[in-house]
């Protein structure tokens, strides 16, 4: 994030005289409108002019009641609708001269000198070109008599910023397009409802989904759903691979799956560039295998729907960042889009992210798929990477005789049963014997422990809930029992998946390895909780899910405030006392206020609330959205505070209230929740049988020293492993949280979004950063 009080400006005083322009451009993408609304807001509150442009360049172009004035109300709702509210055409005209000049003289009437466009690449590119030939088009203006000296003088310079938006995740340098996940979550859902009639009939489904001549819908759907086999432009398969498919289609029907699911790519082909369609692939299956095929193509329903959290998140979080970009702009600094890496926000020039975007089509004309895989990212080539090892090796006919087990601890949450899937998996495939524990410690130690198979988990991805069965007990009275078993069941390695009870519970075992030499093996702790308060990672599986339930839940609680006005919803969202939910919630359902435990606050802070939303009701936006975590502040409890706001409110509004419970841990895992499962999985047992080579002494596992135990997280820019006794110094053990948190960061922008006139000052500052070398390197699993 932008660190706004640059050299000590005021950043409600940064926009001050300037105006800047929002326009969306070519394909519609969902979360659009979050990055329309914060840019919107945003420049209003460094007091800047903001105007929109509807209809994309053409608004540009035609110019009069295209381009209107922004203001707070006018992007109200906004958030959880799909699609582009401002309108989004392909532009002709703007790719004629004629065409910009008109676009140009209409900037320069309004004194619009910043523009913002959210777009693809060639909505980029087009941007950028209009910048590098701004000073030109004014000279023609002048020379047409359009326009005078004077206004060519205090528009002399244009600055742009773009966003990209678009569902194909096809442009390089930033890990995740405004779009990509809510297309994900509609794919996604199509394919959990064909699996079950699939199931039903014993059918074979092929599946296209779009992604033009990027694989990456392709290849995350493949790793969400369990896919037999993707097709994906950047890497055809081999000579051959209909014998492959077939071979691969029997072993998965022998080994008794009662149906199969081919992914698609639209632009898939082989290794001569012609293209592979379900078509082909549903005669080849036909008729080679006799099996009753169905062919789906997906199409524009992938555009559609309500963004998901992700999207509302990426887009409001960019829309700062761009504003912030286009206010701190010299002619000097190149254009640039704003974008994400790993968790936080970063600068890149556009025209260098436009050229490697380049790069990949021509890798990809001249055979070199490799270097497509590598120029798409480090995100793409981790899911290629992660598809392979899991879809494309048999067990192997040797054993290593390691007894691996895993376990679920604390409270279930969706994404638990996609982690376990893909660390049998990975264990199989590496030679090992998988053992399930179920009930969590308690199951360890009354010996509730069975070999679990390749078959057994087949289709685990997406259910949500813990199938090993999971309880928040901690091993510390049954270390004696849990000893016996370990040495009984021969276990030389241990993958624990859970919240702070497995963190805490791991850390007793370390404890216990002085007195217990049993405990002396390699273990592994993947962060698994709604509440995302592990130690050692920025994100937990489950959090994500749990977030898009809360969104959603939001989302319907607003339509009906909008629909009864002057009416305030209370909202109690889980969490223990990790504030996340109820922040990113707050962002993603565009709340009014979210109190939370680590941000302390008083009876003053919860006036001042009462007075914003008093304030509120006299504008055309009469309703208001209030997030509580359920331990923010054991006196002013959701009760205290639904009956202050009632009593504050009487005559202005009526108060709401409502506890959320458990739905926030049901439900099926989202697409982010599958994918970053399945890698934490596969990237948990890979490093345990590296860890076990190093702790193999005198014919038998010796693991007694730090970095043997340890927890994987994601860190920033990605997974990254480290150990429980370094985390233990960062823990906030009484209330179970981390003791420095990232998300605290963006709370800020929460309140400036809910027109707070508050300073925005974080000290992390987005500097421009180089892609043509980073491409190849840092980027997060996204």
């Amino acid at each position: 994030m932008a660190n706004i009080n640059t050299a000590g400006v005021d950043p409600t005083k940064m926009g001050v005289g300037r105006a800047i322009a929002v326009l969306t451009s070519g394909g519609d993408a969902q979360g659009m409108n979050a990055a329309v609304r914060a840019t919107v807001r945003v420049g209003l509150y460094t007091g800047a002019k903001v105007f929109f442009v509807h209809e994309g360049y053409q608004g540009l172009v035609d110019g009069g009641d295209h381009i209107r004035p922004a203001t707070w109300e006018s992007v109200s709702m906004m958030l959880q609708l799909g699609g582009t509210v401002i309108g989004s055409a392909r532009c002709k005209d703007f790719q004629t001269r004629e065409g910009r000049l008109k676009a140009a003289f209409n900037l320069v009437k309004l004194g619009v000198t910043n523009l913002c466009v959210i777009g693809g690449d060639g909505s980029l590119t087009g941007a950028n070109m209009f910048r590098t030939e701004w000073s030109d088009l004014l000279k023609d203006l002048i020379s047409k008599g359009k326009i005078t000296k004077e206004e060519a003088k205090t528009s002399s310079h244009l600055n742009i910023v773009g966003m990209v938006g678009s569902i194909d995740n096809d442009f390089c340098g930033t890990d995740m397009t405004i779009g990509t996940d809510s297309a994900l979550h509609r794919i996604i859902e199509v394919v959990d409802s064909i699996t079950t009639t699939a199931q039903s009939h014993q059918r074979a489904f092929i599946l296209e989904v779009m992604g033009r001549h990027c694989g990456y819908l392709a290849l995350v759907t493949a790793l969400a759903c369990g896919a037999d086999w993707v097709f994906i432009p950047e890497m055809p398969p081999d000579d051959g691979w209909e014998d492959h498919l077939c071979r691969r289609l029997t072993e998965t029907r022998k080994a008794g799956s009662r149906l199969n699911v081919i992914i698609v790519a639209e632009g898939a082909i082989n290794k001569e560039g012609k293209p592979i369609t379900c078509d082909q692939l549903k005669d080849l299956v036909t008729k080679r295998l006799g099996y009753d095929t169905r062919a789906t193509t997906l199409g524009h329903v992938q555009r559609g729907g309500t963004p998901s959290a992700f999207d509302r998140v990426l887009g409001s979080r960019m829309g700062v960042e761009a504003v912030m970009a286009l206010l701190e702009a010299t002619p000097e600094t190149p254009a640039c889009v704003v974008s994400l890496s790993g968790n936080q926000a970063v600068r890149l020039p556009l025209m260098e992210c436009v050229q490697v975007t380049k790069d990949v089509t021509v890798a990809m004309n001249e055979g070199r798929f490799d270097d497509a895989v590598k120029l798409r990212g480090r995100s793409f080539e981790n899911n290629w990477n992660t598809y392979k090892l899991l879809a494309h090796v048999r067990p192997p006919e040797t054993k290593s005789n390691i007894n691996v087990a895993i376990l679920n601890v604390g409270a279930p949450c969706a994404g638990m049963n996609a982690a376990v899937r893909a660390a049998v998996r990975i264990g199989i495939i590496q030679g090992h014997n998988m053992l399930a524990v179920h009930d969590g410690f308690e199951g360890l130690a009354e010996e509730k422990i069975e070999p679990i198979t390749w078959n057994t988990v087949g289709d685990w991805t997406g259910k949500g809930g813990s199938e090993l069965g999971t309880k928040r007990v901690l091993p510390g009275k049954y270390m004696e029992e849990i000893s016996l078993n370990i040495a009984k069941y021969n276990i030389h390695a241990l993958v624990i998946i859970g919240g702070f009870e497995a963190f805490s519970g791991a850390l007793e075992m370390v404890q216990g390895r002085g007195k217990y030499e049993e405990l002396c093996i390699p273990m592994v702790i993947i962060p698994a909780t709604v509440s995302n308060n592990v130690p050692g990672s920025d994100f937990s599986i489950g959090a994500d899910t749990a977030l898009n339930t809360i969104t959603t839940t939001c989302d319907r609680i607003k339509q009906s405030a909008a629909g009864t006005k002057r009416r305030v919803f209370i909202i109690e969202t889980m969490g223990g006392y990790c504030g996340y939910l109820a922040t990113m919630a707050g962002l993603s359902a565009g709340a009014d206020a979210a109190y939370i435990y680590e941000e302390r606050f008083g009876i003053r802070d919860l006036e001042r609330n009462v007075e914003h939303l008093v304030e509120k009701m006299k504008t055309t936006v009469k309703r208001g959205l209030i997030l509580r975590n359920e331990n923010c502040n054991s006196n002013y409890t959701t009760d205290f505070i639904f009956n202050l706001y009632s009593e504050e409110g009487k005559g202005v509004f009526d108060c709401r209230k409502n506890v959320l419970g458990h739905m926030q841990q049901g439900g099926t895992p989202t697409p982010f929740d599958r994918n970053f499962a399945t890698k934490m999985g596969a990237k948990a047992v890979l490093w345990l049988t590296e860890k076990l080579k190093e702790c193999y002494r005198h014919g038998r596992i010796f693991a007694n020293t730090p970095d043997s135990a340890c927890v994987l997280g994601m860190r920033k820019r990605g997974l990254v492993l480290q150990p429980l006794a370094e985390l233990k110094e960062e823990t906030d053990f009484e209330h179970r949280i981390p003791k420095n948190q990232w998300w605290l960061k963006l709370r800020p922008i929460m309140k400036i979004l809910a027109k707070y006139q508050i300073s925005l000052d974080t000290s992390e500052h987005a500097l421009m950063e180089h892609v043509i070398r980073r491409s190849v390197s840092g980027r997060c699993p996204s």
